[in-house]
């Protein structure tokens, strides 16, 4: 187990809270990976767009939002787990923001360039 900062662990939390923390985390974990086989294949298989160099911008904004959730997914699973052994309340997340705005921005980007050519 990693050591607590202050090393204090109050309490060890109710097993279904723990078990639905890491459903979460996975859930996480899955929307990275998909996004990273958007990426790959709109990389290799989608053809390129009437726009020079679209196409890899496309995978490369799949590729870096999945970057970004799988790299906050586990600092926000310890979080959560810290404070549920502590009795404080949950961590707040800018991690469903940034997935909702990244999304959003692929889609838009996609949408203009199919309609563009």
């Amino acid at each position: 187990m990693d050591a607590e900062p202050d090393g204090a662990r109050d309490a060890e939390p109710d097993y279904r809270f723990t078990l639905a923390n890491e459903r979460t985390f996975l859930a996480w974990i899955r929307t990275a990976l998909g996004l990273l086989a958007g990426g790959v294949a709109v990389g290799q298989v989608v053809p390129p767009f009437g726009v020079p160099g679209a196409t890899a911008a496309l995978s490369l904004m799949c590729l870096g939002l999945a970057a970004v959730l799988a790299a906050t997914s586990y600092p926000r699973w310890r979080a959560v787990q810290r404070a549920m052994r502590a009795g404080r309340p949950l961590p707040s997340s800018r991690a469903v923001l940034v997935l909702a705005v990244g999304v959003l921005v692929v889609t838009l980007t996609a949408a203009v360039l199919v309609v563009v050519g």
